[in-house]
């Protein structure tokens, strides 16, 4: 989700107005998803990197997120989101860490729908703490290095419970994806939109999504073993 700064300096507002109508996308989005068929959906909200910014304006970041958190609990229930994070969330603030416990226990037991935040998250150190747990796995005799494939790795990232995304968006017109997911976007489609993010609609939405059924996804075979010629 970026281009909320943009936003702002465009219309010559505070950068935070831009992050607070950004807030605003993320209610859209996550409930747009949800009725285009979308079973998960990740939201990069906050980086490891992210810290580095003006102390003023990771506070005002903290106080939004803690805001919707406790504005869309209620709904989350209501509508049936399962809610879950990814990322370091044990290094935010404790009341953030409090409120994020609270709606993922009052709603582990939905099924159908599943809003994830990637809070304190980097995919490098994702990749750090996996490799430490599954060190200490083998050490403590629970995994065999000889074993070691994919698989038995990816167990130990923050995504373990979770499939690969099929499908990775990027707003406001730039063209990395800023150590996000991956290893487990190995093989996932890219869409890259010069739309900035408090801009992005339903129809922004829909729109990637169509494109994304028009690609052929050949995870690493040719197009005729997918589609073999009648016999």
């Amino acid at each position: 989700m970026d281009g909320n700064g943009r936003w702002a300096k465009q219309r010559g507002l505070p950068r935070m107005e831009g992050h607070r109508r950004g807030v605003e996308t993320v209610r859209t989005i996550t409930f747009a998803a949800r009725d285009l068929g979308v079973k998960r959906l990740t939201l990069y909200a906050f980086s490891v990197e992210n810290w580095k910014r003006p102390q003023d304006e990771v506070g005002a970041l903290m106080g939004l997120l803690e805001f919707y958190l406790k504005k869309e609990l209620d709904t989350f229930v209501r509508d049936k989101v399962r809610f879950e994070t990814i990322g370091q969330t044990q290094d935010m603030p404790a009341s953030i860490r409090n409120l994020l416990e609270i709606t993922v226990e009052k709603t582990k037991h939905f099924t159908e729908y599943t809003l994830v935040l990637a809070l304190n998250y980097g995919s490098r150190t994702e990749m750090v703490d996996a490799t430490k747990a599954y060190t200490q796995a083998v050490i403590s005799g629970k995994e065999d290095l000889a074993q070691l494939s994919w698989p038995i790795l990816s167990k130990y990232l923050y995504t373990q419970s979770s499939a690969d995304p099929d499908l990775v968006i990027r707003t406001s017109g730039e063209t990395r994806i800023s150590n996000f997911l991956l290893m487990q976007a190995a093989y996932a489609e890219f869409i890259f939109t010069p739309v900035l993010w408090p801009d992005f609609t339903k129809a922004n939405l829909a729109e990637a999504i169509t494109e994304y059924t028009k690609r052929e996804r050949r995870f690493g075979l040719t197009s005729e073993q997918l589609s073999p010629k009648a016999q």
